[in-house]
């Protein structure tokens, strides 16, 4: 505790002492003006063209029907497990479903999830991509592109269109190929090369 001539003196010493009437705080509010170097970024960034690493093609393909069978596999696909793929026998780990999509973003969205099944793992998997049976001129669009695109991927070892109880012809079993990762692992539990 202080005492009061401590406190006096105290107020004796501060009785010439003004209050600062301006805020204490830093101006922290950004330049309205653009710099040169600003202007230039920014023109370089509208008029560079993002750089697409899809390698699926949306060029003009094979108009396939609603009931037309997707069918392909990869040299040194085994026959019995191409057979297991199509009877619908692997055990699906996951999905996409193109229903409603656009050409493009069908293509974008085929291109991240075979990519993503190899990043996590995924060797069977489904992609349901309709019959086009509402189509005035009954070609199955998506699925026109995705018997073309599958191929282009390397990811992907073989596909074929599914059983009925999942989707038939609307919807292609895929088998997606083990990520290197994968591969190692294989070698040092089975001792391979």
């Amino acid at each position: 505790m202080t005492t009061k001539d401590e406190r006096l003196a105290f107020l004796e010493e501060m009785k010439d002492v003004r209050r600062i009437r301006k805020p204490n705080r830093a101006d922290v509010a950004a330049p309205t003006e653009l710099t040169p170097g600003h202007l230039v970024r920014q023109l370089a960034a509208v008029e560079m063209k993002a750089r697409d690493l899809n390698p699926l093609t949306a060029d003009i393909v094979e108009p396939l029907t609603a009931h037309d069978v997707l069918a392909w596999q990869r040299p040194g696909v085994q026959n019995g497990v191409f057979r297991k793929l199509r009877l619908g026998q692997y055990p699906i780990e996951a999905r996409l479903d193109l229903h409603r999509m656009t050409v493009e973003e069908a293509r974008r969205e085929v291109f991240a999830f075979i990519n993503d099944c190899m990043s996590y793992g995924l060797r069977s998997v489904m992609i349901l991509h309709g019959k086009g049976e509402r189509n005035p001129d009954g070609i199955a669009q998506l699925k026109s592109y995705l018997a073309k695109w599958l191929p282009e991927l390397d990811g992907v070892l073989a596909f074929h269109s599914a059983q009925k109880r999942h989707g038939g012809t609307g919807a292609v079993y895929v088998m997606v190929r083990k990520s290197d990762r994968d591969k190692q692992q294989n070698r040092e539990v089975y001792g391979g090369q």
